[in-house]
């Protein structure tokens, strides 16, 4: 299996933000503009797991599995629009679940929350 790596330790909620083991990534908890429209959140998430995966040399066209948790799901068409213009046709495979965050902004601040699983591909 190899070494785990873990990175973002957050001691007061015990979890990691991402995690590396073996030839994966594990990410969670990938948010942004938190507050804003939901397009922009899905835009956020994004940056975020992109500015993950760059610490480990990686980019979103690594991504092969993510989960969406949406506050309404209604919004999925919006995420979509999103994927289609950062995924470019490379998209992961994915869940969609919606769900009310306990979050400290209320129904007006987190709508958007994405986890995934990238692969590194090993170098020859």
């Amino acid at each position: 299996m190899g070494e785990i790596i873990r990175h973002e330790i957050n001691e007061e909620y015990a979890y990691s933000g991402f995690v590396e083991v073996g030839d994966f990534v594990f990410l969670t908890f990938c948010v942004g503009n938190v507050g804003q429209s939901v397009e922009s959140q899905v835009e956020g998430a994004l940056d975020n797991m992109s500015d993950r995966l760059k610490e480990v040399n990686l980019t979103l066209d690594s991504v092969v599995k993510v989960d969406v948790l949406l506050r309404d799901v209604w919004d999925i068409p919006v995420m979509e629009k999103v994927f289609k213009r950062r995924f470019k046709g490379n998209y992961p495979a994915r869940k969609t679940i919606s769900t009310d965050f306990a979050h400290v902004g209320g129904p007006d601040g987190l709508k958007v929350q994405i986890d995934g699983i990238a692969y590194k591909q090993k170098k020859d």
